[in-house]
């Protein structure tokens, strides 16, 4: 057993037992006198609590300053911290500067524990690499109180940038939720203005202000039936369902994949395969399918087969009129 692990395992036998001889302690973690005597040493100088031994008890007891038998404060194995510290590393990442400074005295503390046994927890940096595609820049301190306003259960004003329309509006929105989607920030949110429920995206929200107001509440339930039900980022309850068939080749990828929970897949002799998925709006999924190319066929429904079509027409034009000019 490494130290560390051995270490952590104090905590539960002080938890158990009160006053601990020393042939418990070294019959129960199965160590030498000369590995208790190190455990001391390192719980005392790393760790900040003692393990004194009581001569009338004959026995080794857990002293703290404020006089109770309890290890301070949350105790993990060296894989545990490893694994937090992976985390912390994935979620700063994720969105840089959004909670390193909150989690960089935590994160200096776990690398301090760990590199007392010998691993160097800076490695991770080097080791953990999250890859961004059509990220967008996102306004810490808007994130932040959208953020705070969706915990905290308050009523936010906001000023939304709808880039379809090239315009900004003014909206008081109930959060309901946060949502990453595609390295991007969504608040699945109850819109005053419209009364009902939307999606916005947090980098199109340029300001934000909490209002001391509670929410309007909206049930999960409701929630998962308008925001998700359909394909992708895109709410409203689905109504459609769009029938796609991948090449062989192309299969390979697809057949391991979740396009949306409720999806369907059926698999051809032939390693076709076809895929079924619902929607309500269609951009999204139409952009997708288009990403395949030559490798995926539309069987249905027929107003998506033609709006992929004409998609495919309109960039045909666009490099004929290049070609023309």
């Amino acid at each position: 057993m490494a130290q560390f692990d051995r270490i952590y395992q104090y905590k539960s036998m002080f938890r158990r037992k009160r006053l601990l001889s020393k042939q418990e302690i070294l019959d129960e973690l199965e160590i030498s006198e000369a590995t208790f005597k190190r455990d001391l040493d390192k719980m005392r100088d790393v760790y900040n609590y003692h393990i004194d031994y009581d001569r009338f008890e004959n026995a080794y007891k857990l002293v703290n300053l404020d006089n109770t038998y309890e290890l301070p404060g949350l105790m993990f194995t060296h894989k545990e911290l490893l694994a937090l510290l992976t985390i912390q590393n994935m979620i700063t990442e994720l969105e840089p500067g959004l909670l390193g400074p909150r989690l960089l005295p935590l994160k200096e503390r776990l690398s301090e524990i760990l590199e007392t046994e010998g691993i160097d927890s800076e490695a991770l940096s080097k080791r953990v690499k999250a890859v961004h595609a059509g990220k967008r820049r996102l306004e810490l301190k808007c994130f932040q109180l959208v953020a705070q306003g969706t915990i905290e259960r308050k009523r936010l004003t906001i000023k939304h940038f709808n880039r379809n329309r090239n315009e900004y509006t003014d909206r008081d929105i109930s959060p309901q939720q946060l949502v990453h989607y595609r390295d991007n920030w969504y608040v699945d949110a109850w819109c005053h203005k419209r009364e009902k429920l939307l999606s916005f995206s947090v980098d199109a929200i340029t300001e934000c202000q909490m209002l001391d107001v509670a929410t309007k509440d909206v049930s999960q339930k409701d929630i998962k039936i308008i925001m998700q039900s359909g394909y992708g980022i895109f709410g409203g309850e689905a109504k459609n369902w769009a029938k796609l068939k991948f090449s062989p080749v192309r299969a390979r990828w697809v057949q391991d994949e979740q396009w949306h929970p409720e999806q369907k897949i059926t698999v051809h002799k032939d390693g076709s395969l076809t895929l079924e998925v619902p929607y309500s709006d269609e951009r999204e999924l139409l952009a997708d399918v288009l990403a395949f190319g030559a490798d995926v066929k539309v069987l249905g429904p027929k107003s998506f087969k033609e709006k992929l079509i004409s998609s495919l027409l309109e960039t045909k034009l666009v490099y004929e009129k290049e070609e023309a000019e």
